[in-house]
């Protein structure tokens, strides 16, 4: 059995893939722990091996954000932009990392009690196509430096992203297999733990498969953002930064806003703006640095997307702002008259009004999401509403993104555990009491 992945602007085959037996995985797991028994033993190692790593991706930033884009359809300049955050992703954590594992003194009678942090062993990744790379980085750069080997499934459409990743970590710990959805939830037993990024849908199979087998889970799944405007908002610093905020890989990120729920007094006014930014992006080939939004990643993504438009379309007023091709669906606004409850994974914006801050935030929980959420106004009036959002980030007067330094991750139907940060580290270790008499 074979995997093709396909350029979805040209829709040109790019390679072929042979698909991995789960005795093959099996296989990868247990070479996996050998080399994880010598990896866990020298953080100093550790450090020095990924200084190395980082390297490798420093001097392959073009050709790998060319390679991602031409599988998944990003827009070059947003691939390139990966790859730079990815870097700074390492050096936060070798610079951090030792310091993060530290053992953890506790004053009590004992002569000495302390708390360290031991890596669990082998640990699956499995990750989705929208940031091939960022994804990756963010669960196997912290596990690999608790001391874990860590097996990379990758999304089937970037199985070429996915081999040139191990190709520059270059560890005997870091090892992708090409393989099924089916298969790699059958290995999950033989591991110690996995790290999930992706639908929700699939993250319960996952989850279910990991409870059975008693594995620890982290698990980072869908979302419906939120993005408030309040009436005592830049209204021009709001809509500007709304196009990155829902049109950011065409639209396909799980931390993108999707629900604009905007106060009744300036709705009028902020839509009419909108609609303008999102008419001037550039649509086309995702490989020329000018464009905007290229395809989406696949057809049954973009068939996906035209089913959902049907649907919006009868729930509120929909504004395009051109013709469809391809697998391109130009950015859209939809004036809602109903709640939609379902992840929209494409460049669609909906948007509601709302009255009073009770409103804005019954509109912004009304969902079984909770990831991000972005309130744009006054700082003080915006604050207020924070401790009452359901989510796991909550960005004022800026677009919800991940970023090392703090943790990410969600709540209800978003996902289970953190990433990033120290928070993030510590996931895929063995939090061990230690009481010395």
């Amino acid at each position: 059995m074979e995997i093709s992945t396909f350029n979805p602007f040209t829709e040109k085959e790019l390679g072929r893939y042979k698909v991995a037996s789960l005795e093959d995985v099996k296989e990868t797991i247990r070479t996996l722990k050998e080399n994880q028994l010598k990896w866990r033993v020298d953080i100093d190692k550790r450090i020095d091996m990924l200084k190395e790593s980082k390297k490798n991706f420093e001097k392959n930033v073009e050709s790998l954000a060319t390679l991602m884009s031409s599988e998944m359809g990003k827009p070059i300049s947003q691939s390139i932009a990966e790859v730079q955050k990815t870097l700074r992703l390492f050096d936060y954590y070798i610079e951090n990392g030792e310091k993060f594992l530290e053992h953890e003194y506790i004053h009590t009678e004992a002569t000495k009690s302390y708390i360290r942090f031991d890596p669990l062993g082998v640990i699956i990744i499995i990750m989705p196509w929208n940031f091939p790379l960022w994804q990756v980085a963010r669960a196997a750069i912290p596990a690999l430096l608790a001391g874990n080997a860590v097996l990379l499934k990758h999304a089937s459409i970037v199985s070429g992203t996915s081999l040139k990743i191990q190709e520059l970590f270059n560890l005997d710990t870091f090892k992708s297999i090409i393989t099924t959805g089916k298969i790699i939830d059958d290995a999950i037993k033989f591991s110690d733990g996995v790290s999930f990024t992706g639908s929700t849908a699939a993250g319960s199979i996952i989850a279910a498969e990991a409870g059975k087998n008693i594995k620890k889970l982290v698990m980072e799944l869908g979302g419906s953002d939120p993005y408030i405007v309040l009436d005592s908002s830049n209204i021009e610093e709001a809509v500007k930064n709304s196009v990155y905020a829902r049109l950011q890989n065409n639209g396909q990120s799980c931390i993108a806003s999707k629900r604009f729920l905007i106060n009744d007094s300036i709705y009028d006014e902020f839509s009419k703006r909108m609609i303008e930014e999102y008419s001037r992006v550039k649509v086309g080939d995702q490989l020329d640095k000018d464009t905007y939004i290229g395809p989406l990643s696949s057809a049954s993504q973009k068939d996906i997307i035209t089913k959902q438009l049907k649907e919006l379309k009868s729930m509120g007023t929909l504004i395009s702002t051109g013709d469809n091709f391809g697998n391109v669906i130009r950015p859209a606004l939809v004036k809602m008259d109903k709640d939609y409850g379902e992840e929209v994974f494409g460049p669609i914006a909906m948007l509601s009004r709302f009255k009073t801050l009770d409103e804005a935030i019954k509109l912004a929980n009304d969902t079984p999401y909770g990831l991000g959420c972005s309130i744009w106004g006054d700082q003080d009036n915006a604050e207020k509403l924070v401790p009452y959002i359901e989510s796991g980030t909550v960005s004022i007067n800026k677009i919800v993104a991940s970023d090392p330094r703090l943790p990410f991750g969600g709540t209800k139907k978003s996902g289970i555990g953190r990433e990033l940060s120290r928070y993030g580290i510590l996931e895929f270790t063995n939090i061990k009491t230690v009481w010395v008499n």
